[in-house]
């Protein structure tokens, strides 16, 4: 880019949305666009994908059509730019014909900058001819994975995208983006879209302001219950896998006080539209929706998203998840893990219409989901390593990272369980043998005799919910596995048997109790409640007027005059011409009513949930300490006990030591055999599409720890 285009385009960042700086990935990217590269950009939720299409929208002399399948999105889109003073409208199947008349007219008169049109508008072949006519500058592709039909959410109606583009004249530019592509759907996009692989822009997936948890074992709606009365001032998305779980936690959660949305594709187009706009403006806390049909939002103060079931792939579960903390702020992401959730999907990819080397897919990429509820390592490297983006050392604020619970060993009960389940025969399902361990009189359980095992009783003590609980924790621990027909039994894994041999025990950590998000700023509320009035006033969602973000950095800064408030972040020229004076009005308040704080602002700093720890003058770094407990001649599963950490995280200790020129050899951490070979298969395919598809193409025990010590040897 020019520097006169650079420029330019600083300027625009800074009056339409209030930023000094672009973020990574941002300004490469309009540089391709203005210089007519076609290009793709992999950003992650909340990575400002949309600003490299609408900063080149002001710059570029036609329109930007922006192809996207999130209807429900569109309006909240469009409000948005026009609120930042940018042209913009959308056309899609909620608009009547004299609606979508009306704004081909306006767009032929060039009265709008930016255009959002459905895919499915494409199969109109009138419409096509109407566009032709127009000036188009650049075709964004938003969602793009939806053109791949290896991605997690193909939809046959992109594939139209191509034959528009080709229509027009001259050529526009065309931009293709997406959070959530591997390398295999990638290709896809790049074949399609005749991008080259040089203009293909990738941030990295990793969001520095998430943190991930899940939880296995817990009484869910107990968790749940109290987890919103903890953060009952917060905003939320709970998922869960069908319509009818959906409409159960929704009467749940109203039944105990949660103002709660219900989002689902059995509902109107109406009651959908309308759940949304109430979560949208801050009248409803929660909002509970099905992973299957999704949710288009675009609300920025989202601060906890929750799986109370498991979703079906990886791409789908960091999307979903990603609509937390889009505005940067510390947010949280809580899968909340049962085993029999899995039948669940299964069910729907065995119910699709699905060719069988797709279900076969979505089989794998089931299991990968799966995996990552059972993976002991830190939960967002797992996501990474996933997507083939290489994360060197754990995330230090994930579930698994921050686990300080204390452990009781629970091996008695789990062999009474055990013994439970081997003297039935493996022919019964949970209900079943927690009824057969707690001594129920069921009539079922006498007609069948099973008062007459042994293990009748054993748990008699406990509940029938309490042992039900502690099953669904031993098959989550894959100690127990449930059978593929229609009324699932439970059967033992090798694992059990080592138990009941006496030669594996079995620890169970404490049940984890929720938090509260960390709390504000004292003038947070009171911004944040002239927020919503002005956003009323005017017609809009209250994030439209100014995010959290810049709330909080409102209060941290207590600007007293235009040019203060316009370095605040988020807070551009238009943003200020609307809102700026009431602002200013009500900190000037705050200050005189709280003259202590005032004078303590620039000090003030909002605690943050799990702060990492300071570390003393003269203390050790943490992965230096490790390291060093290495060098003395400790392996790296003492190393993990002493320290009372993960495995995981003493190898990523350990390898970002060796990083930092800690002279560690790789051959004393694994098997030079192993080395050797990932050395080999390095050479043979490379490193260009990251790590994820060298780990598949080697023996299923290489790890890749293994495989970034491997690299390490070869560098």
């Amino acid at each position: 880019m020019s520097i006169r285009a650079m420029t330019k385009a600083n300027h625009l960042l800074h009056q339409h949305y209030g930023y000094d700086t672009f973020r990574p990935g941002q300004e490469e990217i309009i540089t391709n666009i203005l210089q007519g590269r076609r290009s793709m950009g992999i950003m992650p939720t909340g990575g400002g994908k949309s600003i490299c299409y609408q900063i080149p929208s002001l710059m570029l002399p036609g329109l930007t059509l922006v192809i996207s399948p999130l209807i429900s999105l569109m309006k909240d889109q469009v409000d948005e730019l026009n609120e930042v003073g940018i042209p913009s409208t959308f056309i899609n199947s909620t608009l009547s014909a004299e609606e979508v008349n009306e704004r081909l007219h306006l767009m032929k008169e060039r009265k709008y900058k930016l255009v959002y049109i459905a895919p499915e508008r494409l199969d109109a072949p009138s419409f096509l001819q109407q566009i032709k006519r127009l000036e188009v500058s650049l075709v964004a592709v938003d969602e793009a994975h939806c053109l791949s039909q290896w991605g997690h959410d193909f939809r046959p109606s992109y594939l139209k995208t191509p034959g528009l583009i080709s229509e027009l004249f001259p050529e526009p530019a065309v931009l293709a983006l997406t959070a959530t592509a591997t390398p295999e759907v990638t290709l896809d996009i790049c074949d399609a879209l005749n991008i080259e692989e040089d203009n293909v822009v990738q941030t990295g997936f990793a969001r520095e302001n998430l943190s991930f948890h899940v939880l296995k074992g817990q009484d869910r709606d107990a968790y749940l219950k109290d987890y919103l009365n903890r953060n009952a001032s917060h905003s939320g998305i709970i998922y869960a896998a069908t319509r009818k779980e959906v409409e159960r936690l929704h009467s749940f959660l109203e039944q105990n006080g949660v103002q709660t949305g219900k989002y689902h594709g059995g509902m109107t187009s109406s009651e959908r539209d309308e759940m949304q706009e109430k979560f949208v403006y801050d009248q409803l806390q929660v909002m509970v929706a099905t992973n299957a049909f999704g949710m288009g939002i675009n609300k920025s103060n989202v601060r906890f998203v929750i799986h109370y079931q498991i979703p079906r792939n990886i791409e789908s579960y960091y999307q979903e998840a990603g609509r937390a903390g889009r505005d940067g702020e510390e947010s949280e992401c809580l899968l909340l893990f049962s085993p029999q959730d899995i039948r669940i999907q299964q069910f729907l990819i065995d119910q699709s219409n699905l060719s069988e080397q797709r279900k076969e897919n979505e089989y794998k990429k089931l299991q990968a989901m799966t995996n990552y509820c059972h993976t002991e390592s830190c939960l967002q490297t797992y996501i990474l390593d996933y997507f083939g983006d290489e994360a060197s050392n754990p995330c230090g604020k994930c579930g698994h990272c921050t686990d300080e619970r204390e452990t009781e060993d629970v091996t008695r009960e789990a062999q009474m369980v055990f013994s439970c389940i081997k003297r039935m025969r493996e022919r019964f399902g949970k209900t079943m043998v927690a009824q057969v361990l707690t001594g129920s009189g069921n009539k079922k359980v006498k007609e069948l005799s099973l008062d007459k095992l042994p293990t009748f009783g054993l748990m008699k003590e406990r509940s029938q919910k309490e042992v039900s609980q502690f099953i669904d924790y031993l098959t989550a621990s894959q100690f127990i596995s449930m059978s593929d027909s229609s009324y699932p039994v439970l059967q033992l894994t090798e694992r059990a048997l080592y138990v009941l041999k006496g030669d594996l025990t079995v620890e169970r950590k404490k049940e984890k109790q929720p938090v509260e998000i960390a709390p504000s700023h004292p003038l947070f509320e009171q911004l944040r409640s002239l927020r919503s009035r002005l956003a009323k006033e005017a017609g809009i969602a209250p994030y439209m007027v100014f995010s959290d973000k810049t709330l909080n950095e409102l209060c941290l800064k207590l600007p007293d005059t235009k040019a203060e408030m316009l370095s605040v972040k988020g807070v551009g020229e238009q943003k200020f011409e609307n809102y700026g004076e009431e602002i200013l009005s009500e900190i000037s308040r705050f200050k005189n009513e709280h003259p202590e704080l005032a004078r303590n602002s620039a000090q003030y700093t909002p605690p943050v949930q799990r702060p990492a720890k300071k570390r003393s003058p003269g203390e050790k770094a943490s992965h230096l300490e490790t390291s060093e407990l290495f060098l003395q001649g400790n392996n790296m599963e003492e190393i993990a006990a002493h320290r009372e950490i993960t495995l995981s995280t003493v190898q990523g200790h350990l390898l970002k030591a060796m990083d930092e020129g800690v002279e560690i050899n790789p051959m004393e951490l694994a098997d030079e055999t192993k080395l050797k070979m990932i050395q080999e298969k390095i050479a043979e395919i490379g490193l260009e599409n990251g790590l994820k598809p060298l780990k598949e193409a080697l023996p299923e025990e290489i790890s890749y720890f293994e495989i970034k010590l491997a690299m390490k040897c070869g560098g």
